[in-house]
Formats: C-alpha cells, structure tokens, sequence
C-alpha cells in the first residue's frame, strides 16, 4: 500500500492520451507469479500493454518480459522504477528505436483457391514468409520479421480472404553493433 505514484485520470486511458510507443524488456527470476504481478502493475495504472512476449534466456533461472506500452517519456520513467520494487524484477530496460532489434513471429492462414496461389507465394517470396502448411483451400503463412513488415504482408493477404491471424508480440534485444545506453543505478543485474 506504499505505492505514492498514481497518474491523473487524463494520464490513463493508454493510446487515448498520445504518448509515444515504448518497447521495454523486463528480465524477472523464473518464477511462479512474475508475469502476474508486472501486468498487474500496468492494470492497476490504466495503462494498456500492446504486446506481451515471455520466454526463456540464456540462464535457466531466468526469463525475458518484452511489452510494448503507450505513453508519456515521464510515465515510462515511473513505470520502470515500479518496476524494478517488484519481487522477482531483476532488471528493466527501454529498447529504443535504432539501438535494439525487434522482431515477431506471424501465422497467417488464407484463403487459397488454385486462381490465387501463384500471386500469394509471389507475395511471400517478397516477404521471406514460408508455407506452414498447405490445404485444398486455404495456405498457412509463416512470416518472421519486424513489426512493420508483418503488417504490411498482413494488409496486402487480407484481400485475399485473411481466415486467421496469430502474431507473438515483440521480441528485442540491444544491438551487438551499439553500445548500451547508459541507464540509471537501478538497473542492477542480480
């Protein structure tokens, strides 16, 4: 109950308030209860998370939150010092733009009558998309690749009859080519 930082109503209404899209990556011990209690924090905020990705690292012990949230530059300063109080959070980290990769993983399943699927696979070679699976009517794309590409080859197959779609959210890291931006002390490795 010792929380003090709680943002005005008008602060809250996620994308509504025209704050800037921020990737963060959030490395928590593996550990019943980590996840729950970062997207409970954001809940408790109002602040509505775009995408969520949660997966192993290279230590067993350890797990990789990547979200993507829309807001102010100051709300995200505040968001990752809540961060860092929670149990299990061992470090938070902004992925900015040009100092980071981000990609995502996309499944696309389209509708395929024999007519179409010379221009659909011409449309995935462009895109790097792979056959996942191939029915009577309908081709299963898999595409990998940023954000930006997946919709993009999502707005160009959905014409085409788009029959379901299942997309990972972000995943990032820093660039190995840039050095890591100097960040503030509380963002301490355990």
């Amino acid at each position: 109950m010792g929380e003090t930082w709680f943002p005005p109503w008008s602060e809250r209404a996620g994308g509504a308030r025209g704050g800037m899209k921020h990737t963060l990556s959030v490395l928590v011990e593996n550990k019943p209860g980590a996840l729950m209690r970062i997207t409970s924090m954001f809940a408790r905020r109002g602040f509505n998370i775009d995408s969520l990705a949660v997966g192993p690292t290279e230590r067993h012990d350890v797990s990789r939150i990547t979200l993507r949230v829309d807001c102010e530059h100051h709300s995200l300063e505040q968001i990752e010092k809540q961060m860092h109080k929670l149990v299990n959070v061992l470090r938070v980290q902004e992925l900015a733009p040009g100092e980071s990769v981000e990609r995502e993983l996309a499944l696309l399943k389209v509708a395929a009558p024999a007519s179409k699927r010379t221009e659909l696979m011409a449309l995935a070679e462009v895109f790097g998309a792979r056959v996942a699976d191939l029915g009577p009517d309908s081709i299963v794309f898999e595409l990998v690749g940023s954000p930006e590409e997946i919709d993009s080859f999502e707005e160009l197959v959905r014409p085409h009859g788009l029959q379901e779609l299942g997309r990972t959210g972000r995943l990032g890291l820093a660039r190995a080519t840039r050095p890591q931006r100097p960040r503030s002390s509380q963002q301490v490795m355990a």
